[in-house]
């Protein structure tokens, strides 16, 4: 394979990603933006979801203004709420 048809799809990556950084610039606060580095550090799935609705909730116009700090740790207790803890108890 010649190499400018290898580094098309990198390119396509790489400027979807930055879309991506740059919606999620306007629609979180710095804090938010924080908190949510810090989730993707421990668990990468449940901050990519966060991610998703949020660019989902820009991209169709509903969100009204950045959402904060207080908005996201809702948004992850919500999730992580969802999640089933299994406990062992032993005998």
């Amino acid at each position: 394979m010649s190499e400018p048809a290898q580094r098309q799809p990198d390119k396509e990556g790489a400027e979807k990603k930055a879309m991506r950084e740059a919606v999620l610039r306007m629609a979180l606060t710095s804090e938010a933006r924080q908190r949510l580095a810090n989730v993707k550090m421990v668990r990468p799935d449940l901050s990519s979801s966060i991610e998703e609705y949020v660019i989902q909730l820009a991209s169709s116009g509903r969100l009204k203004k950045a959402l904060d700090d207080e908005q996201v740790k809702q948004m992850l207790a919500s999730l992580q709420e969802k999640k089933r803890e299994i406990k062992i108890r032993r005998v």
